[in-house]
């Protein structure tokens, strides 16, 4: 059985969104963090702001910056969610541009060390029938698993809450999505947040897809706070991780705006629950 341990924890770079990616660095190395999710949106790293050897350039300089203080790596995540993108809109133009922008993401994913790009569904618009969106979603999807067998990377999957998509919101959602798209290269990333909120539980993942399917876990507490601030069973969660003998990375997702100006304390206060409860 699997031991979750702070070796396999992560943090996502986008709740530092309003401080330097030095300063994210220098935040994780305190923290004694060495696995990083990379976010690509600024002001650490937006792919159109470069030609091709200025992305290369700035990608080196970030992997040099964490091997520097141990980190690696182990999902890049670019931000999509909202404008520019949308793998759904009725125009063909952003969904082209949506795919095309992908394709630039694996690339740098591959420059960054990882074979992991994330991805959600965002939101279809709320005025056209969900199943003209759904279809194509799953069309936009298979163009981009195509592109994944030839760069080599995993594209990991989440669920989203109603607020934010009225798409992938469900383990049922998650799985219309593998069977349509069909590809090898298509996994899952589980929000345990939007899972509670669908009231499901982590247990029927792992039952319903196995565990090789999942890649990644988003963890936080409810609304995404700091670790023992909400109401959500965090414990639970981590003993189903072990007991389904879990290899992948846990990735702390405490991304509430209410953290934004002291991000690393939140990472801290997340931590100190973490090995008090856990360790």
């Amino acid at each position: 059985m699997s031991k979750i341990t702070r070796d396999k924890l992560a943090v996502m770079s986008v709740q530092y969104c309003q401080y330097s990616f030095e300063y994210y660095v220098e935040s994780m190395a305190k923290c004694g963090i060495k696995w990083v999710d990379f976010w690509g949106g600024l002001p650490h790293y937006y792919r159109l702001d470069y030609d091709e050897a200025g992305a290369q350039k700035k990608l080196e300089w970030v992997k040099s910056l964490l091997e520097a203080n141990n980190q690696k790596v182990a999902v890049y995540t670019p931000e999509t969610l909202s404008y520019p993108y949308s793998f759904t809109d009725p125009a063909k133009e952003t969904r082209d541009r949506t795919v095309d922008f992908f394709e630039l993401a694996m690339k740098d994913a591959r420059l960054l060390g990882t074979d992991k790009v994330f991805l959600n569904s965002g939101c279809g618009l709320r005025d056209v029938p969900r199943e003209e969106s759904f279809e194509r979603l799953i069309e936009s999807y298979k163009r981009i698993a195509e592109l994944a067998e030839k760069y080599e990377i995993d594209l990991v999957l989440e669920q989203l809450q109603p607020y934010e998509s009225n798409l992938v919101l469900t383990l049922p959602d998650i799985q219309r999505v593998l069977d349509g798209v069909n590809s090898k290269r298509m996994k899952v990333c589980v929000d345990l947040v939007a899972m509670e909120v669908a009231g499901e539980k982590l247990s029927q993942w792992f039952d319903t897809l196995g565990v090789e399917m999942i890649k990644l876990i988003h963890f936080a507490d409810t609304y995404h706070y700091i670790l023992g601030d909400g109401q959500l069973p965090l414990k639970e969660y981590l003993k189903t991780l072990e007991d389904y003998d879990y290899q992948g990375i846990v990735d702390l997702e405490i991304n509430d705006s209410i953290y934004w100006l002291d991000p690393h304390s939140s990472i801290e206060k997340s931590l100190a629950w973490f090995e008090k409860e856990w360790q």
